[in-house]
């Protein structure tokens, strides 16, 4: 792994916010890359909590065959960004050089089928609410050489990124709960039905309520393998969720929460109830 060598260069890109065309000075040393059929995450949502999430990438890489792309002086692999590259609002990529297969060679060109896990080290805060969006997907190809002595240290480096290659949408995670009562129950008594409706909070790094959300109570019997919708609640103060049923037979009840377009779906896990 060369965690450090490849985190730098998106740092430089970051620090960069957004790279403009290369200077005339600097041409020769973007290789003409095409980057095609860029899919992140298999074209699902990337849910993050709160913890490191590896994302999965695969793209077609297309390079002259006269560039290497080894890996310790030059790299070569697909980024997510949020924003613009010319007003960049966040940036990941991957830990670890993708896996390429070649596929396809003439007199100029080498194509490669590749692919890589974007690493969002969320567990160290890399993410804030605002990053619950739409992202894009981005080439990105690094290079580094030069000299160094005791008295002497000359670096040649630079960074090139190809923008709007693919989309993506990361979404904060939720937890659901659900706590049948009283257990066991008399047929025709009531049953009260309660559970929490929680998000991932990257702002705090934790887990808080989720209200004024819509999520539906349903039940499964004892004997059946398919839940069933009973009722649709609203989540209240700190994503709290609480309503009655009649008991009618033995069964699980859960909540399902649909999700919005920057939380993901939950589902509580279905709480058993026997009706004597």
């Amino acid at each position: 792994m060369r965690k450090l060598a490849i985190g730098a260069a998106l740092s430089g890109a970051l620090a960069l916010a957004g790279i403009a065309a290369p200077a005339a000075s600097a041409a020769t040393s973007t290789p003409d890359l095409k980057f095609t059929d860029v899919t992140v995450n298999n074209g699902k949502a990337v849910v993050v909590g709160t913890k490191t999430v590896n994302v999965p990438v695969t793209y077609t890489l297309t390079r002259p065959v006269d560039v290497d792309i080894e890996g310790t002086k030059s790299f070569a692999g697909v980024i997510l960004y949020r924003g613009t590259l010319k007003s960049l609002q966040n940036l990941v990529g991957p830990d670890d050089d993708p896996t390429c297969t070649t596929t396809a060679t003439t007199a100029t060109t080498v194509t490669e089928s590749c692919s890589e896990k974007v690493v969002i080290d969320q567990e160290y805060g890399l993410l804030e609410n605002a990053d619950a969006a739409a992202w894009k997907a981005g080439g990105m190809y690094t290079y580094s050489d030069g000299t160094s002595s005791d008295d002497f240290l000359s670096i040649n480096a630079g960074t090139a990124i190809w923008g709007n290659l693919g989309t993506a949408q990361l979404q904060r995670a939720a937890k659901l709960t659900a706590d049948a009562s009283p257990e066991p129950v008399a047929k025709g008594k009531t049953i009260t039905v309660k559970g929490k409706l929680t998000r991932a909070d990257w702002d705090a790094m934790a887990y808080k309520g989720y209200s004024g959300q819509k999520v539906v109570l349903q039940f499964r019997a004892a004997d059946s393998k398919t839940y069933t919708n009973v009722k649709g609640i609203t989540s209240g103060t700190g994503g709290a969720l609480s309503t009655t049923v009649k008991a009618s037979k033995s069964g699980y009840y859960r909540y399902v929460f649909a999700g919005t377009t920057t939380t993901a779906a939950a589902k509580a896990t279905g709480d058993y109830i026997k009706v004597k």
